[in-house]
């Protein structure tokens, strides 16, 4: 998962013509920690999209522009627009992001 340094950077990404996945997260917070341990089972899944990562207290400002009220959240984008997102209270499973991303991307 590549991580996104600036709004800059985001704001590129999030253009693109294909869904991009973007995981918001914190260094302080314990269930991103434990989303951790399960993310890559889930990204090997959907390796056919691209996945990034944004640390909300690193690159202030997004979480707020796209409603990220709690962490982990997973998002995502095409074509600058925010297509779905899943908030931090559904995504405590491998099962349950997984069942968000077949939901949105088929």
């Amino acid at each position: 998962m590549e991580a996104i340094q600036t709004v800059e950077e985001f704001n590129k990404i999030i253009e693109s013509e294909e869904p991009v996945i973007v995981k918001f997260f914190a260094d302080w917070c314990p269930d991103c920690k434990r989303m951790d341990m399960f993310i890559g089972e889930v990204q090997e899944e959907f390796k056919n999209y691209q996945w990034y990562e944004v640390n909300s207290d690193e690159v202030t400002g997004l979480a707020e522009q796209y409603e990220v009220m709690g962490i982990p959240s997973v998002l995502i984008f095409q074509n600058g627009e925010k297509l779905a997102h899943q908030h931090s209270a559904y995504t405590k499973s491998p099962e349950s992001v997984t069942e968000f991303l077949h939901q949105q991307l088929g």
